[in-house]
């Protein structure tokens, strides 16, 4: 597999961000999952995977040595290695199996690779945009970024547009995809921004800028940034020295080695008093002081005293899932609502998160399914329970490991074994 690894080399010089969705399988086992996504199921015949619909009608019949999960209605497939291509949800090739790697697709474009040249296919599998790039990335707002090799030591970036028009003559360092009318280049180790025209809208002056989320943005250097609005005006003081993503209206920042949130006007509407934050879910978020855990919403106020524990790795604590959250007590594991009101008792040894309506937890050194009331769906069994993910779940039963489905038949490694809720009868 060395051979395969050497054809994504070029895509992590300085493009890395680019290559996000072009990796090529290197896993000679495969590991792919048998799941059901949007009436779509996965089949297997010895080490060869196929597709059918949820009524048992074969789609794409099992040639295929690696399949992925279906994104918009189009799955990455590989016949062997450098054999790859996409099939869309009647399970016909749109590309056909000839690449190195491929995208999914993006303004009608497939970004495709082959012997270390990328270029794009349409969706009927025609080239569009011949293989010509050492480097290049997905469309965005009918843009693509790419590099133009000059010569053995010098290369420049630029945007395409899907018939392969290079769009500005500039020759940028680094960019970014546009995004809201607007992308990021760097010239002379400075970040500004450039609109559709190419003009330069905010002059390359910044050593740091994110990428455009929802029109904000954060530009300074090292030592601090600030938030800019669409209008490219600062919001704030040059004062963050770090930003995640904008999720319910809050942005969480760090300022003097404290964490907190801004609103979309730059306001600071949650004081930066905590050691650690999470993202805003349904409102709410987990935060951290010392030791101890909480959740409050958008507005600051507490749904859940900062007084609880996190001491193992398993499940997403503090975070709601189906509505409920995985909260820690004494060495014990029970679920809260978005209000705060304890809904299943701190009485399990461990758990995980809820997924698809079922939560693993463990009881006497066993696991087990619970459902949103806290009723036992599966008994407590399992050496090991994973959480839901696509209507099926990994578990390890008498030392064996074996997948269930979402009514808790067994649908991998099954022998003697039918469904799991029985033995609760």
């Amino acid at each position: 597999m060395k051979e395969s690894i050497s054809i994504l080399l070029f895509l992590s010089i300085l493009l890395s961000s680019w290559a996000q969705e072009m990796k090529i399988i290197e896993d000679e086992s495969c590991g792919c999952d048998i799941v059901l996504i949007n009436g779509i199921e996965t089949t297997k015949d010895g080490d060869l995977y196929g597709f059918r619909l949820e009524n048992g009608t074969q789609i794409a019949p099992n040639i295929y040595r690696y399949v992925d999960r279906f994104h918009g209605g189009y799955c990455k497939v590989m016949l062997d290695i450098h054999q790859c291509g996409l099939i869309d949800s009647t399970g016909r090739q749109v590309v056909p199996c000839i690449y190195d790697d491929v995208s999914y697709p993006s303004d009608g474009r497939v970004l495709v690779a082959k012997d270390g040249l990328l270029g794009y296919t349409d969706l009927n599998g025609h080239v569009a945009i011949p293989l010509q790039y050492r480097q290049a990335g997905t469309f965005s707002e009918g843009c693509a970024p790419i590099a133009v090799i000059e010569d053995s030591f010098f290369f420049y970036t630029t945007f395409i547009d899907t018939t392969g028009r290079i769009l500005f003559p500039d020759h940028f360092e680094d960019i970014n995809p546009f995004r809201d009318g607007y992308a990021p280049v760097k010239l002379y180790d400075r970040w500004g921004l450039i609109d559709h025209s190419g003009r330069l809208v905010l002059p390359t002056r910044y050593e740091f800028m994110t990428e455009m989320d929802d029109t904000l943005f954060f530009a300074g250097d090292e030592e601090a940034t600030a938030l800019f609005d669409r209008r490219m005006q600062p919001l704030t003081p040059f004062a963050y020295t770090w930003s995640g993503t904008l999720s319910d209206n809050r942005i969480p920042v760090l300022r003097n080695g404290k964490y907190g949130f801004l609103d979309r006007q730059g306001k600071e509407i949650i004081p930066c008093i905590y050691d650690m934050v999470g993202t805003f879910h349904l409102g709410r978020t987990m935060v951290n002081l010392g030791n101890r855990y909480g959740i409050i919403d958008t507005a600051g106020r507490t749904i859940l005293p900062i007084e609880y524990e996190n001491t193992t790795n398993h499940g997403a604590k503090y975070i709601f899932h189906d509505s409920l959250a995985l909260i820690e007590k004494d060495g014990r594991f029970g679920f809260i609502d978005t209000d705060g009101n304890l809904i299943i008792p701190f009485y399990f040894e461990d758990a995980y998160q809820f997924s698809e309506g079922l939560a693993p937890v463990k009881h006497n050194g066993l696991w087990g399914y619970i459902d949103t009331k806290g009723d036992v769906f599966m008994p407590f069994v399992f050496n090991v329970a994973s959480p839901y993910r696509y209507g099926r779940a990994e578990v390890v039963y008498l030392g064996e490991t074996r997948n269930v489905n979402r009514q808790g038949k067994c649908v991998k490694n099954c022998k003697g074994i039918i469904s799991w809720r029985k033995l609760d009868q």
